[in-house]
């Protein structure tokens, strides 16, 4: 397992065209998906990637560009305040990359109509990246959306048990 963020941007910089598909997943990982530096999503992410929400009711393809990528990561950092992004799975395969992680934070801003708790909320997340010519090009991605939801109703509740 590994625990991120847990770099600098100086420790992880990357010439990416030299970098294995595993390196620079790794590496965006930890400088941009953890929220440590998702400004600098250009360095590891084509002009557009292809990134596939998978599921099962409404699989969708969303086009995303390194500054909506790192808009994105900022609204998780507004969601969940610095959270914790553990590592638990990183396979790699010629030019696809399997992680799974875990990210840990507190329910800070209001998530699918639920009002913000500040209690403690876990996301778990599967994502198979393909990266071409050093750059993240597309990627799948499953979250545990059912999980999510009863740990937002269950906060929710012990919320309304405190009034």
């Amino acid at each position: 397992m590994l625990s991120l963020p847990t770099a600098s941007a100086q420790e992880v910089a990357v010439d990416s065209r030299q970098k294995s598909a595993k390196d620079v997943v790794l590496g965006f990982l930890k400088t941009i998906r953890s929220g440590l530096h998702p400004e600098q999503a250009g360095d590891y992410m084509a002009d557009v990637v292809l990134a596939h929400q998978l599921t099962a009711e409404n699989p969708t393809t969303v086009h995303r560009s390194p500054a909506n990528y790192a808009e994105h990561v900022n609204d998780f950092l507004t969601l969940f305040g610095r959270y914790d992004l553990e590592i638990t799975e990183l396979l790699a395969d010629g030019n696809k990359v399997f992680v799974r992680w875990i990210q840990k934070g507190r329910h800070l801003a209001e998530i699918d109509g639920y009002a913000p708790t500040g209690l403690p909320i876990t996301e778990f997340t599967s994502v198979v990246y393909r990266v071409e010519k050093g750059k993240i090009v597309e990627y799948w991605l499953q979250t545990d959306r059912l999980g999510f939801e009863q740990q937002l109703r269950r906060n929710k509740l012990v919320m309304e048990n405190k009034k």
